[in-house]
């Protein structure tokens, strides 16, 4: 399969790449290190991403960012943040991709534990988080020519606890290698509209 990982320099992204690398061909994208660059911000990005890459089998996004903080503190704007990105972002690689994947194919989008399992500070990423999921359940039934479309829930990464350990204490991380498991199956498997959970 030629498969189009989004997000590829990031920990999750980086362990999709080794997971999928022996026996496929990657085209990595991102902000930057990549093969092509893209801002899921930003539409007239992801289409001259798409225009650069060509068809493919398999669109894979492990990137989409959100606001962590005190509900107290969380204004219009911060909130916009994952949106724009974790939410807007991700639905955006859809729609702007069903003509560059080809019949039969898939796109999986990444979603987060804080949907299901809630922590302080984590109510924007969480809104953002089960957009997607509620986006992917709804889309399935509607998806063209074949295509199918899951998102894989991960916990936190044992490779990120130096950063994020602090918002989730009593969670048992996991490893990075183990998330991207889960988006084998959705990409390997012949599911569609699931939400694949590695907590």
């Amino acid at each position: 399969m030629r498969i189009l990982v989004v997000g590829a320099s990031g920990t999750i992204g980086q362990a999709i790449v080794a997971q999928f690398g022996e026996r496929h061909e990657i085209i990595r994208a991102g902000r930057a290190g990549v093969d092509v660059q893209v801002d899921i911000t930003s539409e007239d990005s992801i289409r001259s991403m798409y225009e650069t890459v060509g068809p493919v089998d398999a669109v894979i996004s492990a990137t989409g960012g959100a606001h962590f903080g005190p509900l107290t503190d969380l204004t219009p704007a911060l909130n916009q943040i994952g949106i724009d990105s974790k939410l807007k972002g991700q639905v955006n690689l859809v729609l702007l991709g069903l003509d560059t994947v080809r019949d039969g194919g898939s796109f999986t989008l990444t979603t987060g534990i804080m949907m299901d399992d809630p922590i302080r500070q984590g109510a924007s990423a969480a809104l953002a988080n089960g957009g997607v999921k509620a986006f992917v359940r709804a889309a399935a039934i509607e998806m063209p020519r074949g295509i199918r479309i899951n998102s894989v829930s991960p916990n936190v990464l044992i490779e990120s606890l130096e950063k994020y350990g602090p918002f989730f204490r009593g969670f048992e991380a996991v490893p990075a290698s183990r998330v991207a498991t889960a988006f084998e199956k959705s990409v390997e498997g012949a599911q569609t509209g699931q939400n694949y959970e590695v907590y």
